[in-house]
């Protein structure tokens, strides 16, 4: 606790006056980068296993938290003590399995607990005008794609097995394949989100997000690619002065190999 003092108190000298001229021009909205990108670079240590760094990337997110809440509590608005004291009541709150005096069998009987908390918890508060309202605007587009089809889904609107979903795929490259071979660019390109947005919903199907396996779908390839570029260096060239099928070569070998591994 003492070092979480010490970081608050740190956070009121940047924003005072004899602080920095930088922190001092900072609003929440120029801050929303900034804790986007802290998220991700927290999972990207989480992946690659590195503890060292997953500490300090863990630091600078909660930075984020502590800036946004000093800016609020300089106009009055709330202070840090309240952001942690909001999620400390909600935790204590939706558990009270470990707080209180219910008994759960597993997890599955957590989570009923923890929805029927949260519908009491919004009694009392202004209704949405659609369900699609709990979807955070700024959310990456397949993981937004993700929580959309999730939230329309706990209203009776999804497919109730993926057969469906993988027609519907068929039917959309179908579309995407007309509008490109009748050289309509723009219908082309809507054609396409509505494919991603099709092939996010197999993803939900799966049990996962389409965002999760893209982002593995992209450490594949960067893996390939790399293995690939040091089979090139090692024989003394460059990746362009091989031709496509030398390289189209290589990859399925390297493919092949990281199967079989």
């Amino acid at each position: 606790m003492s070092e979480l003092k010490r970081l608050l108190e740190i956070m009121r000298k940047l924003r005072s006056p004899e602080g920095c001229p930088w922190d001092q021009e900072q609003t929440v909205e120029t801050l929303k980068p900034y804790a986007v990108e802290e998220v991700y670079e927290v999972i990207d240590a989480i992946d690659r296993g590195d503890l060292e760094d997953h500490c300090e990337e863990l630091g600078d997110l909660l930075l984020q938290v502590v800036f946004q809440a000093q800016l609020r509590e300089e106009e009055g608005a709330f202070t840090f003590e309240d952001v942690a004291k909001s999620i400390s009541d909600k935790l204590v709150r939706r558990h009270p399995h470990v707080f209180g005096e219910v008994e759960v069998a597993d997890s599955s009987e957590v989570m009923v607990n923890w929805n029927a908390i949260k519908e009491t918890e919004k009694a009392g508060k202004p209704a949405e005008a659609s369900v699609l309202d709990k979807v955070p605007k700024h959310l990456p587009a397949l993981l937004k794609a993700h929580d959309l089809q999730k939230q329309a889904a706990k209203v009776g609107f999804d497919w109730p097995e993926i057969s469906p979903v993988l027609d519907k795929v068929v039917e959309e490259l179908g579309e995407l394949r007309e509008a490109l071979e009748h050289g309509d660019e723009e219908h082309a390109r809507e054609e396409l989100g509505d494919l991603l947005f099709v092939l996010a919903n197999v993803g939900r199907h799966l049990g996962g997000n389409a965002e999760q396996m893209l982002q593995d779908g992209n450490r594949k390839f960067q893996a390939r690619f790399r293995e690939v570029e040091k089979q090139v260096h090692a024989s003394g060239r460059s990746m362009s002065e091989c031709s496509l099928q030398e390289l189209d070569r290589m990859w399925d070998e390297v493919k092949g190999d990281q199967r079989r591994a």
